[in-house]
């Protein structure tokens, strides 16, 4: 073996490595988590499969943002998302596994949801793991800041940071029992305020990977165009994970659009430092 076929194979290694980390880091507070283990048992099979096509597809066009290997076609994020998804679903096995919540006399069909339901975050653990985990690759960085420069870039990285937050906490409980503790008017503040953190956090903070707002729009174009698209994404995406995991199930329209606004909350927060993970 050449001296540049044993680089890029220890290359590979140490991407994997990452991944795996990622997975594990990313994946471990849901894998500790009794709803989630009661989702993977219980969820309706075909809503299962579509919710790992979506989070497929959204590994995909992650990987042109920020996936563990630098990809430069299709087919190479189609690969990328391809080995996220193999690396989160033995991640989340083995945990499982090491709970004693995956075990060899279980029904195969309980078994496969529990894993499928669990290597999403760890598969989305998986695909930033470079950037997170990396040693930081300056010319690298300054690629993937050029390919989530245009907005559209902007709008999916929002997608993908609300679907991540969101997912985390939409099977507990408590959004539930929040929304139904909550008055019109709390609902109200709660909009305002996810408004508001979603604007700041993009454009004013200073936070590493802040959007730098386009030269001439001022601040009430900036929130027409950015913002409220950004929150409305993230009450759409919110909206999607609590069907998929079966919480919008027997609401009536004004509980599931108080519930939608709970999980908007960390949705936004979510969209709005997405550039922090990815």
């Amino acid at each position: 073996m050449d001296a540049a076929a044993a680089s890029l194979n220890r290359d590979y290694a140490i991407g994997l490595a990452r991944a795996s980390g990622g997975a594990i880091i990313f994946g471990l507070p849901l894998l500790m988590t009794m709803e989630m283990w009661a989702i993977g048992i219980h969820i309706e099979p075909w809503r299962l499969a579509l919710f790992t096509l979506a989070n497929f597809i959204v590994l995909v066009v992650l990987s042109r943002f920020g996936g563990f290997e630098r990809t430069a076609t299709l087919t190479e994020d189609v690969l990328d998302a391809l080995a996220a998804y193999a690396v989160g679903i033995l991640a989340s096995a083995a945990i499982l596994a090491l709970f004693g919540l995956a075990r060899p006399d279980m029904p195969l069909s309980q078994l496969v949801g529990q894993v499928a339901i669990q290597c999403v975050p760890a598969s989305f653990g998986a695909m930033i793991a470079r950037k997170q985990l990396g040693a930081g690759d300056v010319d690298d960085d300054e690629s993937l800041a050029e390919r989530s420069a245009g907005y559209g870039g902007q709008l999916f990285l929002m997608l993908a940071g609300a679907l991540f937050l969101a997912f985390n906490v939409a099977p507990t409980e408590e959004i539930l029992l929040i929304s139904y503790k909550m008055t019109g008017w709390h609902a109200l503040a709660m909009i305002l305020v996810s408004l508001g953190l979603l604007h700041v956090l993009v454009f004013t903070v200073g936070l590493a990977g802040q959007e730098e707002a386009p030269e001439g729009y001022a601040t009430w174009r900036l929130f027409l165009i950015f913002t409220i698209p950004g929150y409305a994404i993230a009450l759409l995406v919110s909206l999607y994970v609590l069907w998929t995991v079966g919480s919008t199930d027997g609401l009536g329209p004004a509980t599931l659009a108080q519930t939608v606004i709970v999980l908007g909350f960390p949705a936004a927060i979510g969209a709005a430092i997405a550039r922090l993970v990815v």
